[in-house]
């Protein structure tokens, strides 16, 4: 959609539509489609993947998700926020639940614009260390924090936005009945809806209503979910702006 109002085309590409599948390498096909294309947007398993096809690629090339990171989330969040609060510095985000790929994306971004993020998660979902110590080294520049929480404390009072995503994210191999004691805690609800009372809720979708947040956090008068989901498509058409202009 974002391509097609900038007045370009989109190519849908699958995994079995492509020599992937028959085992061209990754490095080949960015060269391949380097010579067809402008650009090229990757939702991949392994970040590994989108580094080499950017690596090998003479055109942009845009990580739509891994399990490592998922930036283009992150800055359509960025934007919602901003509409919000017209600042960075000083919000308070918090993210609550699984420390994932998405959590590894607003953790890093909070970093480099100087906000302070609070994740609130379970010991037995362990943020990456790398990601943390790079945030942590952007937040140092920018007189911000950083913060890891195992379990929901006092200071959800005192957050601007409150982020949560689903239990299990896309590729993960994890058994509900075993995770869900592990995260009930840290549902979004009606309940941490009254501590964190000035919070504005926030969802990368799809939801899973019921576990990860409820009806009431969902449809309720803090959410800003949707806001968030149409700021997706002005985000990205922002980026492909960037990353197209002055490209014959």
């Amino acid at each position: 959609m974002g391509i097609n109002q900038l007045g370009g085309n989109a190519l849908y590409l699958s995994p079995e539509q492509m020599q992937l599948s028959r085992g061209e390498s990754i490095a080949d096909t960015a060269k391949v489609l380097s010579r067809y294309v402008d650009c090229i947007m990757a939702r991949v398993f392994k970040q590994e993947t989108v580094e080499e096809l950017a690596g090998n690629a003479s055109v942009p090339v845009i990580n739509g998700l891994s399990d490592l990171l998922h930036p283009c989330q992150a800055l359509s969040d960025m934007l919602t926020i901003w509409e919000h609060s017209k600042k960075f510095k000083g919000v308070n985000l918090a993210f609550l639940g699984a420390a994932n790929n998405v959590s590894n994306s607003l953790m890093a971004a909070s970093g480099i614009l100087g906000m302070n993020f609070f994740l609130f998660s379970p010991k037995e979902f362990p943020t990456q260390q790398k990601i943390l110590n790079k945030a942590k080294e952007f937040s140092k520049k920018n007189n911000s924090i950083i913060e890891i929480n195992n379990s929901i404390t006092s200071k959800i009072s005192e957050m601007d936005f409150v982020y949560t995503d689903v239990w299990v994210s896309m590729g993960q191999n994890l058994d509900k009945q075993t995770i869900s004691p592990m995260l009930e805690p840290f549902q979004t609800n009606s309940s941490l809806l009254g501590k964190a009372r000035k919070a504005k809720i926030m969802h990368c979708l799809p939801a899973h209503r019921g576990e990860e947040i409820t009806n009431e956090a969902m449809d309720g008068k803090q959410s800003i979910v949707f806001q968030q989901a149409e700021n997706r498509l002005h985000a990205q058409k922002a980026l492909m702006v960037f990353l197209l202009k002055g490209r014959k």
